[in-house]
């Protein structure tokens, strides 16, 4: 009993002796979400864009003119610059080569003094040590002196000393940095091309005339390239931004100005569609979430157009002034700046905290702002009857907004004759389904698990968000049935926590009016319930599209390649094929066990890899601009197979 009590107690013991200490780049292994964000496929592609902005922060302080970005069999990523080169000479205090510091120490790096980098996008210096400790292979080859460098690494650690390889010519100077990411740490280890040219192309536009070459190499039959070259810098990147829109003012307003030695660039112009396209970045770091320069042009535009519409009598005096989701609609904007020593959110940069840099740019954009709308008046009466406009729909919406608040409220979100809803109040268990019309509905409903399965048929064709306001979208009962049977509100009153149902589930049929229901719906939900994406609770259904049965046996086709494979199993047997043409054609037995049943549904998630890549595309396909349209329809007609006329 007493050897039993002992034993309790060390267990129980709190000493020096089990503290962890964590060596060299071992917490990077341990804990690599702290470093990169994430282990899935935003973190994977974290690892190139750390090594690429070492090259990125060597092009502003004006030492590389190119970097080279290679996507190598087996997934292996190569990255070639011509800057400097990172020194290979031994360092004062590890005695190791600069090359090996820099690469196997967290916190180590040229960026915490200004003496080399005035300014640079790395603030904590473990971006390259990160890949390094990251990866199952990495291999470092620096040109400088006339000389060729190289070491490599596996999991972190140095496999050898730094040695000469070879002579390079005198002036040619560079680093080049090659790895494998680690598949024990990373989910899956497969690159997006499309990711990563959305990625270097913002990066080219950012700085004017650096050279960005990407090379995807992995289909050795099929190579790829695609170079960057842009002298415009932001206001070249404006126009890209905004080339499916039509701007609704002549002039774009550029402006690059320096204030308490922060370089600040701004470009902006106003379009005929609703959403807004703010895009922020320090030292060409990528900012999604915005930050402190981000407010302080908001507050400028603000201010200006305020005082302009003041001053030019489209606001009386009495009248409330535009608020900032007024004058922002329809906004796409470019704020850049360079500063000395930024202060992120988070080694993966989400957001900048220096409280110097709103004044910097409120106080760049207000002295320009001012000039701009001097210069161009009728460009500037264009932009404030927009933003006055704006505020008169606002006020419209949020009318129609409360209207069906309320009417969710007093008709306690059920909807008779429409909605059918679950027994269960538990959202992490509940689904609800969107199906077209009252046939597929019917069946549905019979079909269902009612303990956990609600049913929202929709009669006809929901409108088109991408084209109309808020308000004339609250005027769509089709629209006002969905926000009431969801729970959550929408817009400014939207809540991700109170959604009634962790799935949502888009069922529509396989044909021409079936894609376009679900097309639409999925820009209904991009646009206002964009979280229902992000949290994953958003899916679409996967109904068969035949019917194969020889005797007794039945099997379904979710495709014509299914069919066929089908067919050939029933090999010399006579069998019947059955299209559905519709949801409403199968009887519930066969819509369960092959579209809702859980144990065998195939159902897709709705994800959102790139946020403005899949702005582009809802603008570009369901905007109110036709040659955009015209010109991607063109472009892959001939690729679409089973075209339903």
């Amino acid at each position: 009993m007493a050897e039993e009590k002992k034993q309790k107690k060390e267990k129980n013991a709190y000493r020096a002796k089990d503290i962890e200490i964590l060596e060299g780049l071992e917490p990077v292994r341990k804990r690599p979400a702290m470093y990169i964000g994430s282990t899935g496929p935003e973190g994977l592609h974290h690892l190139i864009y750390e090594i690429v902005d070492n090259a990125i922060d060597e092009a502003i302080a004006g030492h590389c003119s190119q970097i080279d970005i290679a996507l190598l069999p087996g997934e292996r990523v190569q990255i070639k610059d011509n800057g400097r080169g990172i020194p290979v000479d031994i360092h004062p205090k590890t005695k190791k080569s600069a090359l090996e510091t820099v690469l196997t120490t967290l916190h180590a790096g040229a960026k915490f003094e200004n003496k080399t980098y005035q300014v640079s996008g790395g603030l904590h210096g473990v971006g390259s040590s990160v890949v390094c400790a990251l990866s199952t292979f990495m291999r470092a080859e620096v040109c400088r002196d006339g000389e060729k460098y190289m070491q490599e690494y596996k999991y972190g650690k140095p496999q050898a000393q730094v040695k000469k390889i070879e002579k390079c010519a005198k002036k040619e100077t560079g680093t080049a940095i090659m790895f494998d990411a680690d598949p024990q740490i990373f989910h899956e280890v497969k690159y997006n091309r499309n990711t990563l040219l959305s990625h270097f192309r913002q990066q080219a536009y950012l700085i004017k005339g650096i050279r960005i070459n990407f090379s995807d190499l992995r289909d050795k039959d099929n190579p790829f390239e695609y170079r960057f070259y842009f002298e415009g810098g932001i206001a070249s990147y404006l126009k890209y931004l905004t080339k499916n829109d039509e701007p609704i003012h002549s002039n774009f307003f550029y402006v690059s100005g320096e204030k308490n030695g922060i370089l600040v660039e701004t470009a902006f112009c106003y379009t005929d569609e609703y959403e807004v396209s703010e895009n922020s970045f320090a030292n060409n770091i990528y900012n999604p979430e915005g930050g402190t320069h981000l407010t302080g042009f908001r507050s400028a535009l603000t201010r200006i157009i305020n005082d302009y519409a003041k001053k030019e009598g489209f606001l009386k005096e009495s009248e409330t002034n535009l608020s900032g989701e007024d004058v922002r609609e329809g906004l796409t904007a470019v704020v850049s700046i360079k500063i000395r020593e930024p202060q992120f959110e988070g080694q993966t940069k989400m957001k900048l905290g220096n409280p110097e840099a709103r004044t910097a740019v409120e106080s760049v954009v207000n002295e320009a702002m001012a000039k701009f709308f001097e210069e161009y008046p009728q460009d500037a009466k264009t932009i404030v009857n927009k933003c006055v406009l704006s505020a008169k729909a606002r006020r419209a919406a949020k009318a129609a907004k409360d209207t069906v608040l309320r009417k969710g409220i007093l008709e306690g979100l059920s909807l008779p004759g429409k909605l059918a809803d679950c027994s269960s109040r538990r959202p992490e268990e509940s689904e609800i389904y969107l199906v077209e019309g009252d046939s597929a509905g019917g069946s549905s409903r019979q079909a269902r698990d009612r303990r956990f399965q609600a049913i929202l048929p929709l009669r006809g064709k929901i409108l088109n968000v991408e084209k109309v306001r808020l308000d004339r979208a609250l005027e769509s009962k089709e629209i006002k049935s969905l926000v009431i049977a969801m729970g959550t509100a929408i817009s400014d009153d939207f809540n991700i926590e109170k959604l009634r149902y962790h799935r949502i589930i888009i069922m529509t049929d396989a044909d021409s009016d079936g894609n376009h229901i679900r097309t639409l719906l999925l820009t209904l939900f991009f646009r206002y319930f964009k979280s229902v994406i992000e949290k994953g609770y958003l899916y679409i259904a996967q109904p068969p599209l035949y019917k194969i049965q020889s005797g007794k046996e039945v099997k379904y086709a979710f495709d014509d390649e299914a069919k066929e494979r089908i067919l050939k199993e029933f090999k010399n047997r006579s069998c019947s094929v059955q299209r559905y043409k519709g949801l409403g054609e199968m009887n519930a037995p066969e819509l369960w066990e092959t579209t809702m049943d859980p144990k065998s549904r195939i159902l897709l998630q709705v994800t959102i890899d790139d946020a403005q890549a899949a702005d582009e595309v809802f603008d570009m396909l369901m905007g109110k601009q036709v040659p955009p349209r015209k010109k991607f329809i063109q472009l892959y007609a001939k690729k679409v197979k089973n075209l339903d006329i």
